[in-house]
């Protein structure tokens, strides 16, 4: 499911998913500019009208957005801090594969509803 999305959101946006490893990667060095969201329970929580504000806002500033979600130990540690946003889906806990598909679903929803496309009705 969330490929599909991820298909889906390619017709307005450049995206790309994939699995990444601390000590391996740093997300933030392929896009140093970006708004840095990490997905984490105690973040913040924003309805769908708060996350759409958000992609706009980063669309509007011309901000890549880089959403990170923690495998089943959560973040590692730094990453966080590092963050301009910690964002939490929910505060019931889920694995990080369904995470994806509803934080891809929530992307889709953003870009569809900022062009006026009839998919968030």
């Amino acid at each position: 499911m969330a490929e599909d999305y991820m298909r889906r959101i390619s017709h307005y946006a450049k995206a790309e998913m994939g699995e990444i490893r601390a000590g391996r990667t740093d997300p933030w060095l392929k896009h140093p500019s970006a708004y840095r969201v990490c997905l984490d329970p105690g973040g913040k929580r924003l309805d769908s009208a708060g996350f759409i504000a958000m992609v706009e806002r980063a669309e509007g500033e011309a901000r890549d957005l880089v959403f990170v979600i923690g495998g089943a130990d959560g973040l590692p540690p730094g990453w966080g801090d590092r963050a301009d946003l910690l964002l939490s889906l929910s505060p019931m806990t889920y694995p990080h594969e369904l995470a994806r598909v509803m934080l891809a679903e929530q992307i889709y929803r953003a870009f569809t509803t900022l062009r006026g496309h009839p998919y968030p009705r």
